[in-house]
């Protein structure tokens, strides 16, 4: 098929290769230049695993192109996807400008029938205003055709984004056009061989899906982090807790790991905007209020165990933090936790050395003024930022911190206190070696005194 995706954002361009990938014609229409620029060399401007080789290969084999008119992406396209950003507004709910501003161009630029898919997360109901903008500029150009808008959510995960596209769960559609839904269920097919995991409903059941199945899983997450919040003031592990309902297969073991509080483009934008979305229709959305709080409350329970166990002496104390991104795999900081910690660290006057595999370059541009005051050191060592650390903090659990030399941690550090955010390490071995660990909603273990800053 011939398809154009327009925004080459992290949606838009995994969508892009992967219809590439499987034989279709992809034109992906950018502009911003200087992202254009680096996408026409085959540089990927985000970090995604996979996503850069897929894009040169693509690229390569003429199957893939970008460009920055709207009209030459469109032209003889079966489908279009719009994948633009749809950032919170001020009051937390989605805003549409970039949708509906595509939308009117369309309406402008189309000349050939077509499928118009909202890829971007939207409200209930933005579909029939997609479809009611382009429609009346075809309409005032006297052209004989109007277009379908179906919905078709993404449900990828940052750090595996190909993988999820390329093997999806399932595939949802939702088109009120029975004809256009079989163009789609045509596009798919190769996606879905090995199992039939397409669903198709309505458009406004489909925008809707996206969110509730983001709200859901946001709500694990706080529930468990709730309660680790109770076992730590009852002396129990959470980690034991959690093996013990994820073995009850209606639970399941996923999204109920605790932490230090989810991140990220998706979670927190989409929570919000179900809130705005139930306020505007009269619904008081109490649980997603719920989640949002301790969501809030999660990301600053680090920065609060610091406190506790220096005192008021954070000032002049040096911190080790691992991970900065909002999860591994990406470079991602969008509601990262770690920026909740830092900010409260360098607030706090505590010199701060960070790790991370991918996010240094974007830690270092939103802190610019910190690194220059020798106040942020940042190194893709996790053994170089330990030296000399009072305190040493797991943010984000990429694969090299799983397993490090911890014996060469401990001797590197000068008080060897581990705060635990993802929960990933053997409290007991930790203290056995010297160290005082402290985890969500874990009991600590270890002794360490408290020296003077």
């Amino acid at each position: 098929m011939r398809i154009c995706v327009i925004g080459a954002g992290y949606v838009g361009l995994v969508a892009a290769a992967c219809f590439a990938e499987m034989g279709n014609r992809v034109i992906c229409v950018e502009r911003d230049p200087e992202r254009l620029a680096r996408l026409a060399r085959g540089e990927a401007p985000i970090y995604e695993p996979g996503l850069e080789p897929m894009l040169k290969t693509h690229l390569n084999s003429g199957q893939l192109s970008f460009c920055r008119q709207l009209e030459q992406g469109t032209a003889r396209a079966e489908v279009i996807f719009i994948a633009v950003g749809t950032p919170a507004g001020e009051d937390g709910s989605a805003d549409l400008s970039h949708v509906l501003a595509v939308a009117d161009e369309l309406g402008e630029r189309l000349e050939q029938a077509c499928v118009v898919v909202d890829k971007s997360t939207v409200p209930v109901g933005t579909g029939e205003r997609v479809a009611q903008r382009i429609n009346s500029g075809l309409s005032r150009r006297g052209k004989g055709f109007r277009v379908v808008v179906a919905s078709n959510p993404e449900f990828l995960k940052e750090g595996s984004a190909i993988a999820d596209f390329m093997r999806p769960d399932r595939v949802i559609i939702g088109c009120d056009d029975e004809a256009s839904a079989l163009v789609l269920r045509r596009l798919y097919a190769p996606f879905l061989r090995n199992h039939e995991r397409l669903l198709c409903m309505g458009l406004r059941a489909a925008e809707f899906t996206k969110y509730a199945a983001n709200a859901f899983l946001a709500t694990k997450i706080s529930f468990i982090n709730e309660m680790a919040g109770l076992c730590a003031r009852l002396d129990v592990d959470i980690e034991q807790v959690r093996r013990g309902i994820g073995s009850d297969r209606r639970i399941g073991t996923h999204f109920i790991y605790a932490g230090c509080g989810y991140g990220g483009s998706c979670f927190p934008k989409d929570v919000r905007a179900l809130i705005r979305t139930a306020e505007h229709e009269g619904i008081e959305p109490g649980i997603l209020r719920a989640v949002e709080a301790r969501n809030a409350l999660q990301k600053t329970l680090l920065f609060q165990g610091l406190r506790e166990h220096f005192g008021q002496h954070l000032q002049g104390r040096v911190v080790a933090l691992w991970g900065l991104a909002f999860k591994p795999g990406t470079d991602d900081l969008r509601e990262a936790p770690s920026l909740v910690l830092l900010d409260a660290l360098l607030a706090a006057g505590a010199s701060v050395q960070a790790c991370d595999p991918v996010a240094i370059a974007a830690v270092s541009e939103r802190y610019a003024q910190a690194v220059s005051g020798g106040q942020l050191r940042l190194s893709e060592s996790p053994y170089a930022v330990a030296e000399g650390a009072d305190a040493l903090v797991l943010v984000t659990e990429w694969k090299q911190f799983r397993q490090p030399d911890f014996i060469r941690i401990r001797g590197a550090m000068r008080m060897p206190v581990l705060f635990d955010g993802r929960n990933i390490y053997d409290a007991k071995y930790l203290s056995e070696l010297g160290f005082l660990y402290r985890g969500i909603g874990r009991p600590a273990l270890g002794r360490c005194m408290v020296s003077a800053a």
